[in-house]
């Protein structure tokens, strides 16, 4: 009885370990978050400070997303080579830079650089924070652990729809043009320096310090997290999965990973193409398009925060007892009911009433119970040790890729085709979406990483 009583204890020490690590990890989502989402109240009066048109309006929003795909394509080849945690802590300087400079340029080329600085180092956050949190968590544990990642995301984006309408509101509309966005963007520089100063309580990533051959450092922080029996054969099995991977891209194109890579990169694609950024980077525009006025259409944008935050709450408490695959076919086809109907209102004119509104939320909400989290957790678990670290960035960059021409398009699109077809092109992506996943993504759930490696090579 002593001895069960030990074991439990031992599992709530080591549980707890690895939750704050994780949660330090995920922080980086809170900048993801954060920096995607405040350009939503911002953009309103640039585009009237800059005297900006249709084009620089997305130019504005996506810039941010060209420094995304490049963060997300290099962190693969930096991760592996300097180490998860060192790379991190890059990111979390390029982050603090580019806030800064985007609340005080004088042009509008000086703001897109700066939003471009910025979006380096979100790009590596996005790509690396979820890869760490797996390569820490316990199998049993990691799919809630990973999408702690996500859960700070959206925390970011609720976070700054409250900062938003909090700072439009400190003064009157010519005030917002002049001032009220660069304290928007310049409010970034707090969370930042919180993930800054936190990364350096957390360890290396202990696969990361095999591959380096480095099995000694490994061994402690893998003790905390699975306790000595299982950490020494944990450790055998990272050095077993290194012995079979030559750490080569091509394997990717390899009969036994092709799979993978699709899964992976197709995944990332349509997280984008269904739309959840342009409607999270976009909202106070979209209610505006239904005739509310600007302070209406802000306090409209908090309710999409808080529903994207609950229910991502709810995913992460699902995601390891559903399973990867039917979260991402229930939450999908949920969105793809709600397209329909959202672009329908639009055509038929009956938007003056809650039914956009409602139909959005539950857009954001089938999003946060399904692509939001799953996505990243999927492409944090299913590629080989070895080249984890690069095969997650092409994932990565797929992701950020698909984002930036969703972000630059839909402006021109919403004006020029208008709001119905838009959002019925979005559910398209839906309905392939929902085929995807049935005919392609594997279940994940409590399998161990070398586990799901092996998974691979048996299809």
């Amino acid at each position: 009885m002593m001895s069960s009583n030990i074991s439990e204890q031992g599992d709530r020490v080591s549980m707890k370990f690895v939750t704050l690590v994780s949660i330090v990890a995920a922080l980086g989502g809170l900048l993801f978050g954060f920096d995607t989402a405040v350009v939503s109240g911002a953009i309103g009066f640039m585009k009237q400070h800059f005297d900006l048109n249709d084009f620089q309006v997305g130019w504005a929003v996506s810039s941010l997303i060209i420094g995304c795909i490049v963060g997300a394509l290099s962190s693969g080849v930096l991760s592996e080579k300097f180490g998860r945690k060192r790379v991190l802590i890059t990111a979390a300087i390029l982050f603090i830079i580019g806030s800064v400079f985007s609340a005080v340029p004088n042009t509008f080329n000086e703001f897109i650089i700066a939003r471009m600085i910025g979006g380096i180092g979100i790009g590596i956050t996005s790509t690396l924070c979820p890869l760490y949190n797996a390569e820490i968590a316990p199998a049993k544990y990691r799919g809630r652990l990973v999408a702690l990642n996500q859960l700070a995301t959206v925390t970011g984006i609720s976070l700054v729809y409250f900062v938003n309408l909090w700072i439009a509101g400190l003064g009157n509309e010519a005030w917002g043009i002049s001032t009220a966005w660069r304290w928007m963007f310049a409010f970034g520089i707090i969370p930042g320096l919180l993930f800054l100063v936190l990364l350096f309580f957390v360890p290396e990533s202990p696969r990361w310090l095999i591959k380096q051959g480095r099995a000694a450092e490994s061994l402690p922080i893998l003790v905390k997290i699975h306790g000595e029996t299982l950490a020494k054969q944990e450790v055998l099995d990272i050095k077993e999965s290194f012995k079979i991977e030559n750490g080569s891209i091509r394997q990717l194109f390899s009969p036994a990973l092709r799979l993978a890579l699709i899964v992976g990169v197709g995944l990332a694609v349509l997280q984008q193409v269904t739309g959840i950024n342009a409607v999270l980077y976009y909202a106070p525009e979209i209610f505006k398009q239904t005739g509310a006025g600007t302070n209406a259409a802000l306090i409209q944008t908090i309710f999409v925060g808080i529903i994207n935050l609950l229910f991502t709450i709810l995913a992460i408490w699902l995601i390891d007892k559903v399973g990867r695959k039917m979260l991402l076919l229930i939450g999908s086809s949920a969105m793809l009911i709600c397209l329909i109907v959202i672009g329908a209102a639009f055509q038929t004119g009956h938007t003056s009433g809650p039914l956009v509104l409602v139909f959005i939320l539950a857009y954001v909400a089938a999003f946060a119970l399904s692509l939001g989290p799953v996505v990243w957790v999927v492409i944090s678990e299913i590629f080989p040790n070895r080249i984890r670290g690069k095969a997650t960035a092409i994932a990565s960059m797929a992701l950020w890729t698909a984002d930036y021409i969703v972000s630059q398009a839909f402006p021109p699109m919403l004006n020029s085709a208008g709001p119905a077809l838009t959002f019925w092109i979005f559910g398209l992506m839906a309905l392939i979406t929902v085929v995807f996943t049935w005919r392609k993504v594997p279940e994940t759930k409590g399998k161990s990483l070398e586990e799901i490696e092996s998974l691979w090579a048996a299809k």
